[in-house]
C-alpha cells in the first residue's frame, strides 16, 4: 500500500560566500530547527534522518543532528554530487510512501571552498573519468575544469544545433538576478544588465563568468510526513508530493557523442516524462519551476528536457518572456543556483523549500500568482537527476 507524502515543514538559511559562513554543523542545525519550527514538532518526533553533503568526512550527518538531540533514530548520510539534497528527499519520501515511518527529516548542508569544483582524492580513479573521456573524444583534451567544460560545451552544441544566440544564454543570468533581488536568502541580489553579463570574462563555450553559479555555503531542511500522521498531530498537509522520479545515466550519455546528453539531458527528459505520467499532470499545468541552472546553458537545455517547450524552442521561450512573471511559467523565482547560490548538499532541499513557500502563498514579493503546481529539477554529474512534482492540496 502506498501512502501519500506531504511537506509539513521547510527551513533554509541564507546562502553565503565560502569563508564567511558558520560551520556546517551550525548551518545544518539552524536549517533543521527552522524546518522543525515550521512543522510544529520537536526533533524527538522524527523517526528517520537523511543528511546530504558532498564535501566532508563520514558521519557529518550525525555531527549535525546530535546538536538537535540523540534519539537513537537512523541517520543516513547521503552523497550524490549536485543532486545530493533531492536524493535525501527521495529516500525520505520512499520511507514514508512504503509505510516504514511517518515523519522524516531530510537536510542538506555544504561548507565549500572558493574556486571551481575539483577532485579531492588524487590517489584513485576519478568517478567522472567516463565523462571526461567522452568530452575528449568530442573536442580534444582540455585543462578547463570539468563542469565548466562540459556545460559550456553543451551550450555551444545547443547554439550550433538550434541557433541559440549568446544574448539568449545571457538573459538567463539577467532573469536570475532580477528574481533574486526579492529573495533575502540569495547570495547575489544585485541586478545585472544583459551587457554586463556578456562583457564579464569569457569562461568556456558560450559561457561568461556571470553565467556560472558560485561555490556557496548554506543549509536547508524539509520535514516530510504521511497524511495520517499530519492529520493526527495537527500538522500542515497543504503541499503534497504528487510524483517523484530519479534517473541515472543511460548508454546515450556516452554513446550519443553529444555534449548535451553527457551533461544529463536524457536523464532529465526521462525523469520528467515519468513524473508527468505518474502524476497525471502535464507540463502545461505547471505554474512554477525550480530547475538546476548551474550554468545558463543547463537552464536552456532543461527547458526542453522538462517539456516546458519543444525541442529547439528555448530561444523563443526566453525571447517571449515565458520563463518569468507574466509568462507561461515562472522559472527559478528564488534566483536559482546562479543567484541564490549552490551549496551542493543543500541545493535540492532549498529548491523544495522555495516551491513549498510558493504553493502555500508565502513567497512575498516573489510570489507566483495562484501557484498550484510546482516542478523541481535537480541534477548531478556522475550522474543522477531527481524530478519532483508538488501540488497544493
Amino acid at each position: 500500500m502506498s501512502h501519500n507524502v506531504y511537506i509539513s515543514g521547510v527551513g533554509m538559511i541564507p546562502f553565503v560566500k565560502p569563508g564567511t559562513s558558520p560551520s556546517y554543523q551550525e548551518m545544518g542545525e539552524q536549517a533543521s530547527l527552522l524546518a522543525l519550527q515550521d512543522t510544529g514538532i520537536s526533533y524527538g518526533q522524527v523517526q528517520q534522518v537523511y543528511a546530504g553533503y558532498v564535501y566532508g568526512d563520514s558521519t557529518c550527518g550525525q555531527s549535525v543532528v546530535y546538536r538537535l538531540g540523540m534519539s537513537g533514530v537512523p541517520v543516513i548520510n547521503v552523497n550524490n554530487n549536485c543532486s545530493t539534497g533531492s536524493t535525501a528527499l527521495y529516500l525520505a519520501r520512499q520511507a514514508i510512501e512504503g509505510g516504514a515511518v511517518d515523519c522524516v527529516l531530510a537536510l542538506g548542508f555544504e561548507q565549500m571552498n572558493l574556486g571551481a569544483l575539483g577532485a579531492i582524492f588524487d590517489d584513485r580513479p576519478n568517478p567522472l573519468e567516463k565523462f571526461i573521456e567522452s568530452a575528449d573524444d568530442l573536442d580534444g583534451t582540455s585543462d578547463v575544469p570539468v563542469a565548466l567544460r562540459l556545460f559550456g560545451g553543451a551550450g555551444l552544441e545547443h547554439q550550433k544545433k538550434h541557433g541559440t544566440r549568446d544574448e539568449t544564454f545571457a538573459k538567463i543570468s539577467q532573469k536570475a538576478r532580477c528574481h533574486a533581488k526579492h529573495n533575502p536568502r540569495a547570495i547575489f541580489r544585485d541586478e545585472v544588465s544583459l551587457e554586463e553579463v556578456l562583457a564579464s570574462p569569457k569562461m568556456h563555450g558560450v559561457l561568461t563568468r556571470l553565467q556560472c553559479c558560485p561555490p556557496t555555503c548554506g543549509a536547508a531542511a524539509v520535514v516530510l510526513t504521511s497524511e495520517n500522521y499530519a492529520k493526527k498531530h495537527g500538522l500542515r498537509h497543504d503541499v503534497k508530493m504528487a510524483a517523484q522520479v530519479m534517473t541515472t545515466d543511460f548508454p546515450s550519455s556516452f554513446e550519443g557523442k553529444c555534449m548535451m546528453q553527457i551533461v544529463g539531458s536524457d536523464m532529465s527528459e526521462a525523469a520528467a516524462k515519468k513524473v508527468y505520467e505518474n502524476s497525471g499532470i502535464g507540463p502545461e499545468e505547471v505554474d512554477v519551476v525550480e530547475l538546476h541552472d548551474c550554468f545558463t546553458s543547463n537552464e536552456i537545455i532543461s527547458y526542453e528536457a522538462l517539456q516546458l517547450t519543444k525541442e529547439g524552442g528555448s530561444e523563443q521561450f526566453v525571447s517571449d518572456g515565458d520563463n518569468t512573471y507574466g509568462g507561461r511559467v515562472v522559472v527559478n523565482p528564488s534566483g536559482g543556483l546562479l543567484s541564490k547560490g549552490h551549496p551542493l548538499g543543500a541545493t535540492g532541499l532549498g529548491q523544495c523549500a522555495e516551491l513549498v513557500w510558493q504553493l502555500r502563498g508565502d513567497a512575498g514579493p516573489r510570489q507566483v500568482e495562484d501557484a498550484r503546481i510546482g516542478l523541481q529539477h535537480n541534477l548531478g554529474l556522475g550522474g543522477a537527476c531527481v524530478v519532483t512534482l508538488y501540488q497544493r492540496a
